[in-house]
């Protein structure tokens, strides 16, 4: 009983840790995190640039079009010795249905809580195809949880990949590259936060999600490159 009421007092320090975790990135930004962002920005341009170029990613321009937003995670770490967490920041873009044009980058961060026999760490590179209209508007929430308010599921990788002409009925569709070389990594039940600072940081004012994603109030002329990079892969 005692060694019960221990794992179950660590698991939820675990998850208050996360919680922690994505409230703190979500917050408040000084005026030095505009250089900050840029270079997110920059890093999620390099990241996006490598998972179009792998020939394993089973994707090609008949289910391009059919993606309504992107969101590129740079870097999530991960690490624990027994208890685990992981947590990174990234960036969403997504089309507008009636003209086709993606929008300029809204801040998120991703976080999540894991428990188990584990060892050690490491950092991969994570990028959601977003496939279905309810899956790209939860991003105008404010925070939301994978599998849990959205389906996700892996994307095909591999040979053969390419030739698949249907894939998983989910909402997102998720790839993960460590070390240069795509793997399975479960983001099931990971909570996606908007990034409150960092969109204010980036776009000079108070800004929501809705003002960059949907009626693109908010423009910053620096995210050209990235959103030049998604709209060529994804037409």
């Amino acid at each position: 009983m005692i060694q019960r009421g221990v794992r179950i007092e660590r698991v939820v320090l675990m998850s208050a840790l996360v919680c922690l975790f994505l409230a703190f990135a979500s917050g408040s930004a000084t005026g030095q995190d505009d250089l900050k962002q840029q270079q997110m920005v920059e890093k999620a341009k390099m990241t996006f640039d490598k998972f179009v170029a792998d020939p394993s990613v089973g994707w090609g321009p008949a289910q391009a079009k059919n993606v309504k937003g992107v969101l590129i995670v740079p870097q999530l770490l991960r690490g624990a010795f027994i208890f685990g967490g992981a947590g990174g920041s990234g960036v969403f873009l997504m089309r507008d249905a009636k003209t086709g044009k993606w929008s300029d980058p809204a801040f998120y961060t991703m976080g999540s809580a894991s428990f188990g026999l584990q060892i050690g760490g490491d950092a991969s590179e994570i990028v959601l195809l977003v496939m279905t209209t309810q899956g790209a508007e939860t991003f105008l929430s404010s925070s939301f949880k994978l599998g849990g308010d959205v389906s996700i599921a892996a994307g095909p990788v591999g040979a053969g990949a390419k030739g698949q002409t249907t894939f998983q009925s989910a909402d997102i569709l998720a790839y993960s590259m460590a070390k240069g070389v795509f793997a399975g990594i479960s983001l099931e039940g990971a909570g996606v936060a908007v990034s409150k600072g960092s969109n204010q940081a980036y776009y000079g004012k108070e800004t929501r999600p809705t003002d960059i994603l949907v009626t693109h109030e908010a423009k910053n002329p620096k995210a050209a490159g990235l959103v030049s990079a998604v709209a060529a892969a994804m037409k």
